[in-house]
């Protein structure tokens, strides 16, 4: 299990009574930003336990959030608050809350298409961006294999257990993960609640995805992308993603000026980030802005 010691647990609540959670790890160099992690659907701020790790060395303070539930924050009675904007207000109060006004943000999958809001949101917020495999568009098949695997909500017997499920699942989208980056994976995504090992959210979160009409493509993000053209812009692509094509990807670079891309090898949808390939390209991405 992840070490305690090595980060700082925070609390807020949110303009509607939502109790809220998020990690901070590492200080902050006086001519540093923090970077802001935001996760994806169904995940949680210990995703980014071992990426917070190797920034908060390089003297960055790393804030990781749990959106409303997942993790550590209280689950939403009205499920029909687990949307964009409501998430991307939590984000922006979590900002307030420790006295964010500037910040390099990561965003994974979900996280990501909130940060296609928050700089209209926030002006001045956001002064660089990664996206972690997302983008304007969503491939159909990705959401459908997001649907299938979250509807079937595992319950393991204890995280090795968990972990080998995990690699079942995943594995041949992700080759170049070992078995210690499954059983973090396996730790970032159950947890005991009542003595059982389950999956940290909501079930309700999944409830949108069953019904959602997968014969068609859901509404793009292009009006809101373009807003993001005045950022320095690292997107990270799963060479084997079924939710961000390259062709997305080559769009977005056309269309974006200040962006550069990466590709993370041996992974699929979404990419761990402290792998040695991603790390250090992303490490290089958040010196130079």
């Amino acid at each position: 299990m992840q070490q305690n010691e090595t980060f700082q647990s925070f609390h807020f609540t949110s303009d509607d009574g939502i109790d809220l959670h998020g990690r901070i790890q590492g200080g902050s160099a006086e001519d540093q930003r923090p970077v802001v992690c935001l996760p994806g659907l169904s995940r949680n701020s210990r995703d980014f336990y071992q990426i917070a790790r190797i920034l908060a060395a390089q003297g960055r303070r790393v804030i990781a959030l749990d959106y409303r539930g997942r993790g550590l924050s209280a689950w939403d009675p009205n499920p029909a608050n687990y949307n964009l904007l409501r998430e991307a207000q939590d984000v922006l109060q979590a900002m307030a809350h420790l006295g964010i006004t500037e910040a390099d943000f990561i965003g994974t999958s979900r996280g990501g298409l909130i940060l296609h809001f928050l700089p209209a949101m926030a002006p001045g917020l956001v002064r660089s961006l990664v996206l972690n495999d997302i983008g304007p568009v969503i491939e159909i098949e990705g959401l459908r294999q997001i649907r299938d695997y979250l509807s079937a909500r595992q319950e393991p017997g204890d995280l090795d257990e968990a972990a080998r499920g995990l690699k079942a699942t995943h594995g041949d989208a992700f080759s170049a993960l070992g078995d210690r980056d499954w059983r973090e994976m396996a730790d970032a995504i159950y947890r005991d609640i009542g003595g059982r090992l389950v999956p940290d959210y909501d079930p309700a979160l999944v409830e949108p995805l069953k019904i959602m009409d997968l014969s068609v493509p859901p509404p793009d993000l292009w009006e809101q992308f373009t807003a993001l053209a005045p950022l320095p812009l690292l997107i990270i692509r799963g060479e084997n993603s079924s939710l961000l094509s390259i062709a997305t990807v080559e769009e977005m670079l056309r269309r974006h000026g200040r962006a550069r891309s990466i590709t993370a090898p041996g992974q699929g949808h979404a990419p761990l980030l402290h792998l040695p390939e991603v790390a250090i390209a992303m490490n290089a991405f958040l010196q130079d802005v």
